[in-house]
């Protein structure tokens, strides 16, 4: 799925301000650009470049869960160094969403 370059910029712009310790959903962020979904935002995710440097581990799903792929483990491992807790169903508290 091709992005257009002004919403990518968008969408990362938002990834970016996400503050360390806090998480948000793909819907959040879709909801701060000009048309992006939720499935676009994890797209334009996914279509990372390497060395990117963007928080991409603090974008969860809507049920405040890590999303199922390949980079599952690490982006919990990432969100835990960073104090970020889980529940027992591996549910992020709604009280570490951003914004508030």
């Amino acid at each position: 799925m091709a992005i257009r370059a002004a919403l990518l910029e968008q969408i990362y712009t938002v990834v970016a301000q996400v503050p360390t310790g806090r998480v948000t959903t793909y819907g959040r962020i879709a909801g701060m650009t000009e048309g992006a979904t939720a499935r676009l935002v994890g797209t334009a995710m996914r279509q990372l470049p390497a060395g990117h440097g963007l928080p991409w581990h603090r974008v969860i799903n809507a049920t405040r869960r890590v999303a199922d792929h390949g980079g599952a483990s690490e982006q919990q491992r990432l969100l835990r160094e960073e104090g970020v807790v889980f529940d027992a169903a591996g549910r992020v508290p709604a009280r570490l969403l951003w914004p508030d």
